[in-house]
């Protein structure tokens, strides 16, 4: 899959995923590498929490502690020009401020939020404190936010279930927009329908981005891939609503390659590097 469509020479701009681990490799930080790889950037990471789960649940949770949070981000940051930022998973309120303190600073460039709250089997994956901290701390200095529906519905303080169309979308998009990110991109692919619609706030012009729902059961870490993805162009020097665009594109190829796949029980994982559109690559002397 040939995404950014530009040439890659020379040394590839860095981004950063501060997220946690999935084991089952489809959601996570583990989808972040896979989609900054993909799109020519060079992928650090900062863990926050180790997960053992696969296509189908989420088993367990261990959350890294915020000093060593801390640390990892230290030694990145004071080592390599990271050009763009996204967070997932980060498990625990102290860890939402401690982020929120680097980017105060401006330490945290590009800044995506994916606001990982409850996982798509339903489990909790951040403590009741988590979302007032990240509407304190973490958005006013994000440049994209990337929340679902059900994440939107909490960071907005709203019973689950009210954001149940495209003008309530809107409303909870223009309101998620007050809190300080500079771009909002509601998903609405829990809807359902024939159509998977995002909603994006863009310094207060609303607009939709349209998409013809694929028919696939492997949708796992589709949230990840999309904010890696808008992180990617955002590294790379594109504008957010171009990197929101090529993104949403990014995505939805993804998912469209992954749609006949049995990889697991449960929602399998995208198919980023376009493995679908062509053999994919041996390695050196596999004559097989």
């Amino acid at each position: 899959m040939r995404s950014s469509g530009e040439p890659r020479h020379g040394t590839p701009p860095v981004a950063m995923t501060i997220a946690g681990s999935d084991s089952g490799a489809g959601a996570g930080l583990q989808a972040d590498l896979k989609a900054f790889s993909a799109l020519g950037v060079f992928a650090t990471t900062v863990v926050t929490a180790v997960t053992a789960q696969s296509t189908a649940a989420v088993a367990g949770v261990e959350v890294v502690p915020p000093e060593m949070v801390d640390l990892q981000l230290r030694c990145v940051l004071d080592d390599m020009a990271v050009a763009a930022v996204k967070t997932g998973m980060l498990g625990s309120s102290a860890v939402v401020e401690l982020v929120g303190s680097w980017a105060a600073r401006g330490a945290l460039p590009n800044l995506v939020v994916d606001p990982v709250l409850v996982s798509s089997t339903g489990r909790p994956l951040l403590d009741a404190a988590g979302p007032r901290a990240y509407v304190e701390r973490l958005l006013p200095h994000a440049v994209v936010l990337t929340p679902n529906l059900r994440e939107a519905e909490t960071l907005c303080g709203l019973e689950a279930g009210t954001i149940a169309d495209r003008d309530a979308m809107a409303d909870a998009a223009r309101r998620l927009a007050d809190l300080g990110p500079r771009v909002v991109v509601l998903k609405g692919g829990h809807l359902g329908g024939d159509d998977s619609p995002d909603v994006v706030v863009d310094e207060g012009s609303v607009s939709v981005l349209e998409a013809t729902r694929v028919a696939s059961a492997n949708t796992h870490g589709t949230g990840c891939t999309l904010s890696a993805a808008i992180a990617a162009g955002l590294a790379r020097g594109l504008a957010p609503i171009d990197a929101v665009e090529r993104a949403k594109a990014f995505v939805g190829r993804a998912i469209a390659g992954a749609a006949s796949w049995r990889l697991g029980a449960g929602h399998g994982p995208l198919d980023p590097f376009g493995w679908s559109e062509g053999e994919p690559a041996r390695p050196e002397g596999d004559r097989a």
